[in-house]
């Protein structure tokens, strides 16, 4: 008796043993939580000080602007149900839906909006994307302390009517309103406390899901937010983004079945699943150029012809053939294609190739360049090229590396950090070249033609020229599509004789997914989208 009493006391000592081991799991079983990879710590999910796709991808599920996308990509109604331009072209009066609520149960109201978007404007906020409210009457004096907070011209003229007046017409702004620096956040929350965006328990959203977990450098989670308007429509019950940097070390993880999606993918990886024309593997499109950025405020970067031999020197071709290797485009300038003109047909393919290839006139260049500095090749070994941790940047910053010491008889360094490191150092101008990439906002050539006026918050290069500035402000002032789309093939092709940018290739957007994951979506100019996706194990 003594021995069958000790063989079930251990029997059920070793079953509580493997029930409090599985307790992590047993607190999701049964639920549907999509996993993936965020690959960087974002720096903040406060949408007005967000700044890049670390950022915006999660923004993009716990958020929701006036307008939004559908499952197919397209821009439809979001928290607004509808809205009016009036016959000035400048004069937007948008409705919002009456079942709207934040994730604490407070309305959204139109005044959240107002609020929100001066709040942005203000100069306190020093908020990067503030460029992107300049479209509204004011927006850009209040920002620069021209004209008081109450003279911009966004009002909410009761809890569910918002009116907003800008300066020109501009015939992308509806769909800019999707877009996540343009969403709103909940007045009493923000003003009771300055730092709600920091702590999982003081943060409101009005989006699809809600920030459940933020374990820094490590796991952000969120989950179904039962006060969506939306919320039959949204299947997952949850998404867990992991931070890790490393993309060989996620795609291990993927394929062991820690995740069920993954972008981005090492590109070795993404040509190996291109020759198996492997299922999981989908090459989306993307709005979007990869570039470098020189330091104009640097000597030698401060001379256009040290600039263009540097571009002139590089292969790109190669560079998506042989290195990323993810079907992207050698790049023709640094509006990408697929962007529509006056006429309806591409951008890109009416403006041209504006990127020369010659590595004999690059030689001859960077030496009459160097000589105007009183400087020698021996003198570029000194500089470097910074890029953010992820092996595909590493492999293109070698690739380029190679061809300006074979072409240009020039050894730079590189230099990796991490990625919130690499913008704030763009920003203090603490680099030599540095790799960049640029989404499309919106789909208009402006997205990228407007971060190179003089003194942009992403003009990191510090580019200058009067001429172009003009160029922009003249096709962003003006309702005559001709005019307007003429002055942006002008200005593209100042800015690529000067060169302040190299760009490389015009990208794609490879990512993996498992069988079982369904309704993911991808719009042209965005990350994929988990909000309509399912999981059927």
């Amino acid at each position: 008796m003594k021995r069958k009493l000790a063989i079930f006391l251990s029997l059920t000592l070793i079953l509580t043993i493997l029930l409090s081991g599985c307790g992590g799991a047993d607190t999701d079983k049964g639920k549907k939580i999509l996993r993936t990879n965020n690959s960087s710590e974002p720096g903040s999910l406060d949408p007005a000080l967000a700044q890049g796709t670390h950022e915006s991808w999660i923004l993009d599920h716990i958020f929701e602007g006036l307008m939004k996308r559908d499952e197919k990509g397209n821009i439809v109604p979001g928290m607004a149900k509808e809205y009016k331009l009036a016959d000035d072209d400048v004069t937007y009066t948008f409705v919002l839906r009456d079942d709207i609520k934040w994730s604490n149960g407070d309305p959204v109201t139109a005044y959240d909006f107002e609020y929100s978007w001066k709040r942005a404007l203000d100069p306190e906020m020093a908020a990067n994307y503030a460029y992107q409210f300049f479209y509204i009457k004011n927006g850009e004096a209040y920002n620069s302390g021209k004209a008081n907070r109450d003279d911009v011209a966004v009002k909410a003229l009761d809890d569910k009517t918002l009116q907003v007046v800008l300066e020109q017409p501009a015939p992308y702004f509806v769909e800019l309103t999707a877009f996540y620096s343009l969403f709103p956040v909940n007045q009493k929350v923000v003003e009771s406390n300055p730092n709600w965006a920091k702590d999982p328990s003081t943060y409101v959203s009005n989006g699809p899901f809600q920030l459940k977990t933020w374990e820094h450098k490590s796991k952000i989670t969120i989950e179904k937010n039962p006060n969506y308007y939306n919320a039959d429509k949204v299947k997952l019950d949850g998404i867990e983004f992991s931070i890790l940097e490393d993309e060989n070390t996620a795609w291990q993880k993927y394929q062991g079945g820690e995740y069920d999606f993954l972008s981005p993918l090492p590109q070795a990886v993404v040509a190996q699943l291109n020759a198996e024309k492997n299922e999981e593997l989908v090459i989306g499109s993307d709005l979007a150029t990869y570039y470098y950025n020189f330091n104009t405020a640097v000597k030698p970067f401060n001379n256009p012809k040290v600039r263009q031999a540097l571009s002139m020197a590089i292969d790109r071709q190669t560079i998506v053939d042989k290195v990323a290797q993810g079907g992207q485009i050698p790049a023709q300038g640094v509006v990408c294609f697929d962007i529509p003109d006056e006429n309806g047909k591409d951008f890109r393919d009416v403006a041209g190739n504006l990127i020369k290839e010659d590595p004999v006139e690059a030689k001859n260049l960077l030496e009459e360049g160097l000589a105007e500095e009183g400087m020698t090749i021996a003198d570029m070994n000194q500089f470097s090229i910074l890029y953010n941790t992820q092996e595909g940047h590493k492999k293109i910053a070698q690739a380029i590396q190679e061809m300006w010491r074979n072409n240009l008889g020039i050894e730079v360094q590189l230099e990796n950090v991490e990625f919130q490191v690499k913008l704030d150092r763009e920003k203090a101008g603490d680099y030599f070249i540095s790799r960049a990439g640029w989404v499309g906002d919106y789909v208009d050539p402006m997205t990228f033609m407007d971060l190179f006026v003089t003194d942009g918050p992403y003009n990191d290069s510090g580019f200058s020229n009067a001429e172009y500035d003009e160029l922009i402000k003249t096709a962003k002032s003006t309702a005559d599509q001709k005019i307007r789309f003429e002055s942006m093939r002008q200005g593209e092709k100042i800015l690529m004789e000067n060169m302040p940018i190299a760009p490389i290739y015009h990208y794609t957007k490879p990512y993996a997914q498992k069988s079982y994951v369904t309704g993911v979506s991808k719009a042209v100019n965005r990350d994929p989208s988990f909000i309509y996706a399912d999981i059927n194990k």
